[in-house]
């Protein structure tokens, strides 16, 4: 088995694990009041409705005790469930693993592609086909350098486990590749979510800089979409812009700024959240042929503290996001939960935050936030999956690289 790093000292490892390993329950915060007490960074800003932010907590939020299940980990961006309960992980740098049932993780399995593992890319979402008990396909996402640049794709590819704890990747086909490519090193996003049909949502990002960023508003553009693809990376003949002139067929929705977040509802349907400026983090419903607004639409500042664009927060076929933050959580990595071992958050939406260190937990009613929820971890969280033991689990990572873990929430 090749070794993994050891890349924080055993001082800093033991402070991390002493605050993410809870001998008893999470801290709650005051029920009824706004878990978000911070000033905004645009304060003039208002909602355009009631509840669309600083939603109030509920009235009885459970007691959550956390254990970290894996520990000593690469710097990793996402993991999914097996369906024999253990793990398969990306690694940013671009590698993938499993992680047995005790949380050891096994050597890296071989036929990954070559990554460009630089700024905010790498080797980056990963989620099992549908079919995957008979098929045993995965897709996953990454970024990856091109003649014109590089840009996010997405490959396909058999999973063969070994009895050592690894195996390889066969049959390797990139399916997708968003397009232009651009000569930067942010804003790749990306999440993969497969609908009820078995269609593949693809999210990404517009690429950070002035520039490239514009295009999130040009359909012949794949910067800043959701795409709907097959599992081929074909466009699916009812997408919204399948037979329009001069648009990309493979585009979902438009004006988005870097989603790291999705997940499909119980009713089939695809929810995310992406990436603000300063404050302006958003939850969205995308629609098909709908335009959410970036960078000509939005909540928060610049980093500079300028206005972004004119300062506008609504305009006339734009999408107002479902709920937003400012400041913001930093979002990555989403999942519903619909199982029953944690039954007040049953039909919420739980999303990992990298700012916010914890998992923030979102009681929906109507498709609006109710109520919002937070369960610190004090680290900062890159992915959230429910297992299929119903607990809630969450990828920590240090920022700028380092080793992650693998937390478990339960309900005391």
């Amino acid at each position: 088995m090749k070794r993994l790093p050891h890349i924080l000292s055993s001082t800093i490892l033991s402070a991390a694990l002493s605050a993410l390993l809870a001998t008893g329950p999470a801290s709650a915060q005051s029920a009824g009041k706004p878990v978000e007490t911070k000033a905004p960074n645009a304060p003039n800003q208002q909602p355009a409705f009631a509840g669309q932010t600083r939603a109030p907590q509920p009235a009885a939020m459970p007691k959550i005790a956390t254990q970290v299940v894996a520990k000593d980990l690469p710097h990793l961006w996402a993991m999914e469930f097996l369906p024999d309960g253990r793990m398969l992980v990306t690694a940013k740098r671009g590698a993938m693993h499993i992680i047995s049932k005790d949380g050891k993780a096994g050597p890296e399995l071989s036929g990954v592609p070559k990554v460009l593992a630089s700024g905010q890319g790498g080797l980056l979402d990963v989620a099992l086909a549908p079919d995957y008990p008979t098929s045993n396909r995965i897709f996953f996402s990454f970024s990856e350098e091109r003649e014109d640049g590089n840009g996010t794709s997405v490959a396909s590819a058999s999973l063969v486990p070994n009895a050592q704890g690894g195996g390889a990747l066969e049959d390797v086909t990139v399916i997708f590749r968003q397009m232009p490519g651009y000569a930067g090193n942010k804003h790749f996003g990306s999440r993969l979510a497969f609908g009820a049909k078995g269609e593949l949502y693809v999210t990404v990002g517009e690429r950070s800089d002035a520039e490239p960023r514009e295009q999130a508003q040009d359909l012949n553009s794949g910067l800043g979409k959701i795409f709907r693809i097959s599992q081929t990376g074909k466009a699916l003949p009812d997408n919204p812009f399948a037979n329009q002139k001069n648009a990309l067929p493979e585009i979902w929705s438009l004006g988005h700024r870097n989603l790291q977040s999705a997940a499909i509802d119980d009713r089939g349907r695809l929810w995310t959240v992406e990436h603000g400026p300063r404050g302006g983090d958003e939850l969205n419903l995308p629609e098909p042929g709908k335009n959410y607004g970036w960078p000509e639409v939005t909540y928060g500042v610049e980093y500079s503290g300028q206005p972004v664009g004119n300062g506008v927060t609504r305009m006339a076929n734009t999408e107002q996001p479902v709920y937003y933050w400012d400041p913001v959580i930093a979002p990555s990595g989403m999942a519903f939960y619909n199982a029953d071992a944690i039954p007040e958050w049953k039909g919420a939406f739980l999303v990992g935050g990298l700012v916010s260190q914890g998992v923030v937990i979102l009681h929906m009613e109507n498709d609006r936030v109710k109520y919002e929820e937070r369960v610190p971890l004090n680290a900062r969280i890159r992915d959230v999956k429910v297992g299929p033991d119903g607990a809630v689990y969450a990828v920590t990572e240090q920022r700028g690289g380092g080793a992650s873990t693998i937390v478990r929430l339960t309900k005391t």
